[in-house]
C-alpha cells in the first residue's frame, strides 16, 4: 500500500480511497493497544502535540489527548478561554506564537469554516482538523467509517442514512464525501429547513420521510441539534422537533430499536452515534403539527394587528404588541 502523502489532515475531499484505507488499517492495529494492560507505545516519543480548541469539547479533545499520550507524545491542551485571545489576539497571531515553539502537530477545532486550512498555510507543522465551522470534520467521519467497517467487515456499496440537521453539520458533509469513495448510497433526511442549498451536490439522495429513507438501509447516522442551529435563527423548529417521538422509534421502524451506544448492532441496522443520543431529537417531525403551529401563530398575529388598528390609544396598542412579541419567539425568533 502507498505511503500516506499528506502533511496535514484538513478534510475528506483531499483524500483518496487508498488514503482512507491506510488510516483505517493503521487505526485497527493501534486499537489493540487500548486492549493491553499497558496502554502505551513509543510511536510519537519526543513529538509535541498541541490541542487548540476554540469551541467547547469533551469527547473530541479528550480523545486526542488520550491518543497522544498513549503514543508517548508530549501533549499540551491550550485553553483558549484563558489565552491572549481574550486580549484581542488573532488566529494569525496565535499561529506565529505556536510556530515559535516548534510543535510537531496542532489539532484545531474552530467555529469558522476554513480555519484549519488557514492555520496549515501559516505554520510548518502538521495540522489535524477536529472540526471547522459547518465545513468539515474528517476525524469524526473516519471514526464512523472505522465503526461501520469493524461491525460489517466492509465499507463497499452500503446504504447509509444520515438523519438530522444536515445544513449545519460538518459531520454529515464529511461522512457523505468519505462514503462516496466506497460506492455507498448515502441518503439524507430531515426538514427542508435543515437541508443545505444544492444538497444534491454532496452526492446524496434526499428524502422527506424517515420511513422511506430507512427502507433498505443497513446503517444510520444520527446527528444532534447543536448550537449552530440556534445561532442561525431557526429556533422555531426546535419546539416542534423536541415534541416528536424518539429517534427511530420501534413502533415506526421495522427493525428493533436502535441502541444509544456507539456502533451497537440491533437487528440488521447500525447506529453510529456522533452525539449523545439524549440530546438527539427526531428530525423528521410531523409536518401537520408544524403547519398547525404556524396557523396558530398567524391567528395570533391577525388578532394583535386587528386589536392595534381598532384601538386609538397608542399606549394600549403598544401593550398589545408587546404582549404579542412575548409569545412570538417560539415560532419566529
Amino acid at each position: 500500500m502507498e505511503a500516506f502523502s499528506h502533511r496535514s489532515l484538513l478534510d475528506i475531499e483531499g483524500l483518496t480511497r487508498a488514503d482512507v484505507e491506510r488510516i483505517l488499517d493503521t487505526a485497527e492495529a493501534f486499537l489493540q493497544v487500548s486492549r493491553r494492560p499497558v496502554r502505551k507505545v513509543p510511536t510519537l516519543r519526543g513529538k509535541t502535540v498541541i490541542n487548540l480548541f476554540y469551541e467547547a469539547s469533551t469527547r473530541t479533545r479528550t480523545s486526542f489527548e488520550l491518543a497522544g499520550k498513549r503514543l508517548s507524545a508530549d501533549v499540551i491542551n491550550m485553553s483558549v478561554s484563558a489565552s491572549s485571545v481574550n486580549k484581542g489576539e488573532t488566529l494569525q497571531d496565535t499561529c506565529r506564537t505556536l510556530e515559535a515553539m516548534h510543535p510537531d502537530v496542532i489539532v484545531i477545532r474552530h467555529s469558522a469554516s476554513g480555519a484549519a486550512s488557514y492555520v496549515a498555510s501559516k505554520i510548518a507543522c502538521s495540522v489535524i482538523n477536529a472540526g471547522d465551522g459547518m465545513h468539515s470534520h474528517p476525524t469524526q467521519a473516519l471514526l464512523d467509517a472505522f465503526t461501520i467497517r469493524r461491525e460489517k467487515g466492509t465499507l463497499d456499496n452500503l446504504v447509509v442514512t444520515i438523519v438530522g440537521d444536515i445544513a449545519h453539520s460538518r459531520v454529515a458533509r464529511s461522512n457523505a464525501h468519505l462514503l462516496n469513495l466506497f460506492g455507498c448510497e448515502v441518503r439524507v433526511v430531515g426538514p427542508r429547513t435543515l437541508l443545505p442549498v444544492a444538497v444534491d451536490s454532496l452526492g446524496v439522495r434526499v428524502f422527506d420521510r424517515l420511513e422511506e429513507a430507512l427502507e433498505g438501509a443497513l446503517r444510520g447516522v444520527a446527528l444532534s441539534i447543536g448550537e449552530g442551529i440556534r445561532k442561525s435563527g431557526i429556533d422555531m423548529l426546535l419546539g416542534e422537533m423536541e415534541q416528536a417521538k424518539a429517534l427511530l422509534d420501534p413502533r415506526r421502524a421495522p427493525a428493533p430499536s436502535l441502541a444509544a451506544s456507539t456502533g451497537k448492532i440491533t437487528g440488521e441496522r447500525t447506529v453510529v452515534d456522533v452525539a449523545p443520543l439524549t440530546k438527539v431529537v427526531e428530525c423528521l417531525f410531523d409536518l401537520t403539527g408544524f403547519v398547525a403551529g404556524a396557523a396558530h401563530f398567524l391567528r395570533q398575529l391577525a388578532f394583535a394587528v386587528g386589536a392595534a388598528c381598532q384601538s386609538g390609544e397608542s399606549e394600549s396598542s403598544g401593550r398589545r404588541l408587546r404582549g404579542f412579541r412575548a409569545i412570538g419567539p417560539r415560532l419566529v425568533s
